[in-house]
């Protein structure tokens, strides 16, 4: 008895607009089967969902939203090369999903009208139909599909209506033979590209394909003809050049000519189909924009949300109780290796290594989460574009386009999810030059670093009755010296190696919906786990690297020997005294610490910190301070850890640790009794650590998003020389102003 294979999934690419509900569409229909990847070479995120309709399997490929299928980028080109199988990490397309905006049917068909022209089975989902009704706009679906000539389906995805009669629709595309599109070209760009299709390939190669070959007459640009694309040869481009001047002859020049075609089809396409109301009502998104999008109360209201959205960052994880068990989790799971592992360098590396170096990005995983939970909601409520919009006035001055705002924004919570956001950016100068400011915003891992600092040397000064304290002025000034430097840089950046105009802001502005909170805790936890994936494991490496050299040589000789007796003394009385017992282990811990900075001392590390002592000596660092630098390459929050460790304290210290800050107001210069720490010093370590380039996961994702390692190259030695300059003038004019 024979049994049948299963059947062939089919391969279904969902494309559209942006702001049309695409990836909305994408996990109604996937549900929680969705995998995220990047394509191999490229940048831009990869989303497969695998789902089943009418009991056959389905891979849906959700594409980058665009308005146009005319590659200016390698991130572009993807959406292209899925659609003509042309990638060989993504099975061919069998059905293309076009996402549309029922309100906004012209231009959306603009896009659909590129689709059909690869001769695909295709589907279109009418999304938003709702909000075209909510507009006074009348649609007649039935004259649309006869017009169009594919299957038509209106559905609500962020409520899931006509999902079902969508997935039967798919199903039987996936059967169906495509219609021949008719070209909306005229007839003399027809025969030229025609004409290029005729002539034999260069070399050998594979034909191109009819599409590219059209792309490539229209692309002015440059784009495609240097991507090195196998086929296009001199030969071809010099052909494509004499095609273009003789469309410019007969009054088709390009690429206006695409623009003029498409629209006067789409035009043709909906003669009959949409009705208008006479007179346009003002809706409440007219309203609201009267407001938000104003140049002063849109910008009051916008400083406000952003106010309220840092205040949640902050504040949420500790309401919540997140930081306290994420904390405690980290406690106990040393506590718990120690408990099975005996003391020695295997146990060292786990608690310290792994356990403290993975426990260094996870503890700030609620403050991530928080971000992204907002963007989401001010993303899918429609009011972060009004923000973009807004911001594009000011970051047009400095040569960048609102597009920039987000990733910005987002680095304030963590450069890496903020860098991976300027994948939105189309101009490849912009979304560089993005990514070497972004790691200036004070990230909260630099957070630790200030409060421990403030707490323990800015005076508890208030001002205003109460409402201004000292301690939030000087925190204030902290993020702030990395926002003007930011766009400091990127003016000079823009002037010198990206130089070039300001591209032009286009974008559309949505209209308000209450946001599907599944969708926006979706979005949160993808990001969420982004950041772990990502940073995550370069962090753990790093860590373990770190511990090597704070660990070894770990050579009893270099302690005392009356130290190690008094510490055997200690054990000894706390394992059998009955009374005293919490006052001698509270000396054996201190014991304890001075033995493990005497360690730490002689690790390499610390020798490292006492070889770089004459550098930071100009900033009133000792190398204490130089080692704690050091030590903060893997991550910015490692300093305050390292310094209860130099100090003699042990590990485990956090910011908030009264006892280290009392330390630290106590520490003198090895042989005297001049304190190492004043506000002066103080405010040089914040200052360098605001905008230093300790964080090796941000130099990773830079990488992985520049396609080598050039730029987080140079962006760690501009941000360290920068770092190393201003807080040299801080302490300078810190200790000219205290005498």
């Amino acid at each position: 008895m024979s049994v049948s294979s299963p059947p062939r999934p089919l391969n279904v690419a969902l494309v559209g607009n942006p702001n049309t509900g695409k990836s909305t569409l994408f996990g109604a229909l996937s549900g929680l089967r969705q995998r995220t990847g990047n394509y191999p070479g490229v940048t831009v995120e990869k989303k497969i969902g695998r789902t089943e309709f009418h009991g056959r399997p389905f891979n849906l490929v959700d594409l980058p939203g665009t308005y146009s299928l005319a590659p200016r980028s390698p991130d572009e080109m993807v959406a292209v090369d899925v659609l003509l199988g042309r990638r060989a990490d993504v099975e061919p397309i069998d059905v293309v999903l076009c996402i549309v905006d029922a309100g906004n049917l012209e231009r959306n068909l603009y896009l659909v009208s590129q689709v059909l022209e690869l001769g695909l089975p295709t589907v279109v989902a009418l999304n938003m139909v709702d909000v075209a009704k909510g507009k006074g706009l009348t649609l007649d679906l039935d004259r649309l599909r006869q017009q169009l000539g594919v299957p038509i389906v209106p559905v609500q995805a962020n409520r899931g209506i006509g999902l079902a009669e969508l997935k039967k629709i798919l199903s039987l595309a996936a059967e169906s033979q495509p219609r021949v599109a008719e070209s909306p070209f005229p007839e003399p760009f027809v025969r030229e590209v025609e004409a290029l299709a005729a002539r034999a390939p260069a070399g050998g190669n594979e034909p191109l394909p009819r599409y590219l070959l059209e792309r490539l007459l229209l692309d002015t640009s440059g784009y495609l003809a240097s991507s090195g694309i196998a086929g296009i040869d001199e030969s071809l481009l010099a052909a494509v050049k004499a095609a273009r001047a003789r469309l410019a002859t007969a009054g088709l020049p390009v690429p206006a000519v695409e623009a003029m075609s498409r629209y006067a089809w789409a035009g043709k396409v909906l003669t009959g189909v949409v009705e208008r109301p006479t007179e346009r009502k003002p809706t409440l998104s007219d309203r609201l924009d009267r407001v938000l999008t104003h140049r002063v109360w849109g910008t009051l209201v916008f400083v406000f949300v952003m106010l309220l959205l840092f205040q949640a960052v902050y504040y949420v994880p500790d309401v919540t109780g997140a930081n306290w068990a994420l904390d405690n989790l980290k406690v106990l799971a040393g506590d718990g290796v120690a408990s099975v592992v005996s003391e020695g360098a295997l146990r060292s590396l786990l608690v310290t290594g792994v356990i403290e170096g993975v426990g260094g990005v996870v503890v700030f995983l609620p403050q991530i989460f928080t971000l992204f939970f907002f963007i989401a909601l001010l993303e899918d409520c429609g009011y972060m574009a009004r923000a973009a919009y807004l911001m594009d006035k000011l970051m047009s001055r400095i040569g960048l386009s609102g597009k920039s705002f987000i990733p910005l924004l987002s680095s304030f919570a963590c450069a890496v999810p903020g860098i991976m956001a300027t994948r939105v950016i189309e101009n490849r100068r912009d979304r560089l030059v993005t990514i070497l400011v972004a790691p200036l915003m004070s990230c909260s891992a630099r957070l630790p670093v200030y409060a421990l600092l403030i707490a323990a040397f800015i005076p508890a000064q208030a001002y205003a009755g109460g409402w201004i304290t000292l301690h939030g002025l000087v925190l204030f000034a902290m993020y702030s010296i990395g926002i003007v430097v930011g766009i400091l840089l990127a003016w000079i950046l823009k002037k010198t190696f990206f130089r070039g105009p300001t591209p032009p802001f286009v974008m559309e502005l949505p209209g308000y919906k209450l946001p599907g909170i599944w969708i926006v805790l979706h979005r949160m936890f993808e990001q969420g786990w982004a950041f772990i994936y990502r940073a995550g494991t370069l962090i753990l490496a790093i860590s373990i690297l770190v511990w090597g050299l704070a660990y070894y040589p770990h050579d009893p000789a270099a302690i005392p020997t009356s130290l190690l007796a008094r510490q055997a003394e200690l054990q000894q009385q706390a394992a059998s005294a009955e009374e005293g017992q919490s006052a001698v282990k509270d000396e054996l811990a201190a014991v304890e610490g001075e033995i493990a900075g005497a360690y730490l001392e002689s690790s390499y590390l610390g020798r490292m910190g006492k070889l770089v002592e004459p550098v930071v000596r100009p900033l009133g660092w000792d190398w204490r301070l130089g080692c704690a630098a050091i030590a903060s390459f893997p991550a910015r929050e490692v300093v305050v850890a390292t310094l209860g460790v130099i100090y003699n304290l042990g590990e485990g210290q956090d910011e908030n640790s009264t006892q280290l800050q009392e330390t630290l107001q106590q520490a003198t210069w090895a042989g005297t009794d001049r304190p190492v720490f004043n506000i002066p010093v103080a405010l040089s370590v914040m200052v360098f650590f605001a905008l230093c380039a300790q964080c090796s996961s941000t130099l990773a994702i830079m990488r992985r998003e520049t396609g080598g390692w050039r730029w987080p190259a140079f962006t760690f030695v501009y941000m360290t020389s920068l770092a190393y300059v201003a807080a040299l003038l801080t302490y300078n004019i810190g200790m000219w102003i205290a005498s």
